[in-house]
């Protein structure tokens, strides 16, 4: 056994990042160190610590944190590229007797400490080509709708803004004729392999959410969230960065373009906001077994 390691998984604004605090300082009252590890695609962004709700100067002291704000605003992170940095503090976590406490609400990144990563599978060019015309031409709702008819719960799992992850699961399942999720439920070692491994999955009733949600974006108009979206359209990271799809962005970009009123801004958010943890929570529901915990 090489260690204990928790995970805990929740759509956004469900509480998770509170809970793994709680975790952390009861470990410590026991005479354990633990590590709050980002466990969420959007809080790698060094950025939009407000928007994407990164833990604030207050949670920083409370514990010690890893993997948060240190991805360049110019390169894609993706959940392999998370993995390799995971796989590089694992050996020191376990010779110092750390926990891990793995927490955000990126389903595949969850996996990926579960099961691993499979090897990329092989895409046809003339297929790659296609698709990739057609995110252009189409936009990524239009491959979003198509995807969803061919793999579900990879649909689900992605929000259909997300041009370039639909591209890819869409030219693998239409590659292979299986979905992405199969392929990475191939032969690969999890991250956690050997690790004793706790899981929980924080799940708040939906109109606990939807209120969490709607006071959420006042909270960060307050806390300064205006600003880093026009700190980000100044730095003007290139179109393809994933930044650009955190929520939050398009429309608060849109209130500093004279396009929407603030109010108009914060509703957008907020149904954004439901809609994303809508999927997070259908993704976690059918991908995640019996072995987690549900709080």
């Amino acid at each position: 056994m090489n260690g204990k390691a928790i995970a805990i998984a929740g759509p956004t604004a469900s509480g998770k990042s509170a809970l793994a605090l709680e975790r952390a300082e009861a470990l410590a009252r026991d005479g354990q160190r633990a590590i709050i590890v980002n466990t969420d695609s959007m809080q790698v962004y060094p950025v939009l610590r407000v928007l994407t709700a990164r833990p604030g100067k207050e949670d920083l002291a409370r514990a010690d944190h890893a993997l948060y704000g240190h991805a360049p605003l110019d390169e894609p992170y993706s959940v392999a590229r998370w993995a390799r940095d995971v796989v590089t503090l694992l050996p020191e976590w376990e010779r110092e007797g750390i926990v891990p406490i793995f927490t955000g609400g990126t389903g595949l990144y969850f996996r990926a400490l579960e099961t691993g990563l499979s090897p990329v599978p092989t895409i046809d060019p003339a297929i790659r080509e296609k698709v990739r015309a057609e995110l252009s031409a189409d936009g990524p709702h239009a491959l979003h709708t198509r995807l969803a008819k061919l793999d579900s719960d990879g649909a689900a799992a992605l929000r259909p803004s997300d041009g370039q992850r639909i591209a890819r699961a869409l030219e693998v399942v239409e590659s292979t004729g299986r979905p992405l999720a199969e392929h990475q439920q191939g032969d690969a070692s999890p991250l956690l392999d050997g690790w004793a491994l706790e899981r929980w999955i924080v799940e708040p009733s939906r109109a606990v959410l939807h209120d969490k949600i709607e006071r959420r974006c006042g909270q960060m108009l307050k806390e300064g969230a205006l600003t880093e979206v026009e700190e980000l359209l100044h730095l003007n990271p290139p179109p393809q960065a994933t930044v650009w799809k955190a929520i939050g962005v398009p429309q608060l970009a849109a209130h500093l373009r004279g396009e929407v009123s603030i109010g108009e801004a914060c509703q957008k958010m907020i149904a954004a906001t439901r809609q994303y943890a809508k999927r997070q929570s259908t993704w976690f529901r059918g991908q995640m077994g019996p072995d987690w915990q549900r709080v």
